[in-house]
């Protein structure tokens, strides 16, 4: 068939299995954007290139299914780039597509419109590849290849670049190919030196991360098996339900956890790295460790496996299972609990009451689509309950800001009945406060609290206790309500921790999404 490269990019996504499109259509993509409606391919306008990485960041996590960003050239997927090294330092698997300079285009430039000097190197700088193709006929195996880089494995985001003045040739393309993957199986003898270590284990950790979340029925079980406490890192949370037996804690930064780890004999790190961003004060001292995980760097990082379980998880965790004995569960299950609830709450309490209130009110299958604010990973991490993998998104790695709103607009999208719920500060909130519009212009009820502290809290903080100058942190009260009126939300102010619930249940039922602007103080 006779093909422009334009729509050969649409129906090489579309072999894969990709059904949304995030992006902002350009002088140089109309190409691919003329082919999105007769391929059938949904297409959520953003308002930023930025907000497009995040949500198809927040579609991805939430389901295990890989988000798709389509931006023009230069600026525009230079706008992206924060959001693509987001997904890189989380595992995320976001495809990021985007027309570069044309295929005559004379190496030392000639001021074309959004001409930049090397557009896949700099997406290369942040992803796991990328790669610009030079005709129309490698298109679709491109798009098959990175498709499959991107899934195999640990997940990670790709970059596929495309000369522009292809996207309007045509050529010859019969076949659209298909990702292939390999099966990553772990070695017998590797289960078997596993269950040993943790048969002769006396006082045994389970942590279970990231990488545990398309296992979580198989993680669980292992864990029920080896009857010992279980903690989740801050992308782990869900992956073993909150409220399970064994389950102590979820985010591993508090001192208690740390104590607790270094006083077992044995680790079992289930799909983490044990990144530095998780534990916050320093990795702990591990006396010995088994570790699961399907990156064979992963399996090794920040502190060496003793023995190493290289596969599948889903593969490797019932397999291991089996091999295990009967182990009575840990008599000291709920003193750990307890410490650990203890110390979450104190780290917690400006939040505590305002959190207490949300999860009263909210359904048990809540997804939170959170910012890097003070009242997410002091007040909500460890103390917000939730009881399915995938539903606490957030961005750990690197850290960026901005990310809450549009992760919950693509979580909102990629599952539109799921009850998800945005919470961030007022810092963050102005790095993508333009995808209210795009919320609100898609009527999605989506309840976005914006915990006001006045600034960057925790760099208020940071600077006092340096006993530095305290500057250059303070925003003043932006009118949140008003902003959000103004683009098409509802808005509303609340202060006590009821009706800041109250709210939200009613906005998880309202016609388009609802701004619920909450002042810090002493009872939120």
């Amino acid at each position: 068939m006779i093909t422009t490269g334009g729509e050969a990019l649409v129906r090489a996504l579309a072999a894969q299995g990709a059904d949304t499109v995030f992006g902002i259509p350009g002088t140089h993509n109309l190409g691919a954007y003329s082919a999105l409606e007769r391929v059938g391919l949904r297409h959520v306008l953003v308002r930023h290139e930025q907000g497009a990485g995040y949500a198809a960041d927040g579609y991805a996590r939430s389901t295990g299914r890989p988000g798709v960003v389509l931006t023009t050239t230069g600026p525009a997927i230079l706008n992206a780039v924060s959001s693509a090294a987001q997904a890189y330092s989380d595992s995320v698997p976001v495809f990021f597509v985007s027309p570069g300079m044309p295929s005559n285009h004379p190496g030392f430039g000639n001021g074309l419109l959004h001409e930049i000097r090397d557009q896949t190197a700099s997406m290369a700088a942040v992803v796991h590849r990328a790669v610009r193709v030079s005709q129309v006929s490698e298109i679709t195996a491109a798009v098959a290849q990175l498709w499959g880089e991107m899934i195999d494995g640990r997940p990670r985001p790709v970059y596929l670049e495309i000369p522009l003045d292809l996207f309007d040739v045509t050529a010859e393309i019969d076949d659209y190919p298909r990702a292939v993957t390999a099966q990553h199986v772990a070695a017998d003898d590797a289960i078997e030196r596993a269950a040993a270590a943790i048969t002769a284990a006396q006082s045994p950790i389970v942590v279970v991360g990231g990488g545990a979340g398309s296992a979580s029925e198989q993680v669980t079980a292992l864990a029920e098996r080896i009857g010992a406490p279980v903690l989740t890192t801050t992308n782990g949370k869900g992956a073993v339900a909150d409220d399970h037996p064994l389950l102590v804690g979820a985010g591993v930064q508090h001192a208690c956890v740390r104590a607790l780890v270094e006083s077992s004999d044995l680790l079992v790190a289930i799909g983490t790295e044990l990144a530095p961003a998780d534990w916050w004060y320093g990795q702990p001292t591990i006396s010995s460790m088994v570790r699961l995980d399907i990156d064979p760097a992963g399996i090794h990082a920040n502190r060496a496996a003793d023995v190493a379980v290289l596969g599948d998880i889903a593969d490797s965790a019932p397999r291991l299972a089996q091999r295990l004995p009967a182990r009575d569960t840990a008599t000291t299950i709920d003193e750990i609990r307890a410490t650990i609830t203890a110390e979450a709450r104190a780290t917690g309490a400006t939040w505590g009451p305002l959190v207490d209130a949300l999860v009263a009110a909210t359904p048990r299958e809540t997804v939170i689509a959170a910012d890097n604010a003070m009242a997410v990973y002091y007040g909500t991490l460890s103390n917000w309950p939730l009881h399915r993998a995938r539903s606490f998104l957030f961005p750990t790695g690197a850290g960026t800001l901005g990310f809450g709103l549009p992760a919950g607009i693509g979580a909102k999208v990629a599952d539109p009945d799921a009850p998800v719920i945005v919470i961030q500060g007022d810092g963050g909130t102005m790095f993508t406060v333009a995808e209210l519009a795009t919320a609100a212009e898609l009527r999605l009820p989506l309840p976005i609290i914006v915990v006001d502290n006045g600034g960057y809290g925790e760099i208020r903080n940071e600077m006092a206790d340096r006993d530095e100058p305290v500057h250059a942190v303070d925003l003043g009260h932006p009118d949140f309500v008003a902003l959000a009126r103004s683009v098409g939300c509802h808005g509303v102010g609340a202060q006590e921790p009821d009706d800041v619930a109250a709210a939200v249940v009613e906005a998880l039922k309202a016609d388009r999404p609802t701004v619920i602007h909450v002042r810090e103080g002493a009872r939120a």
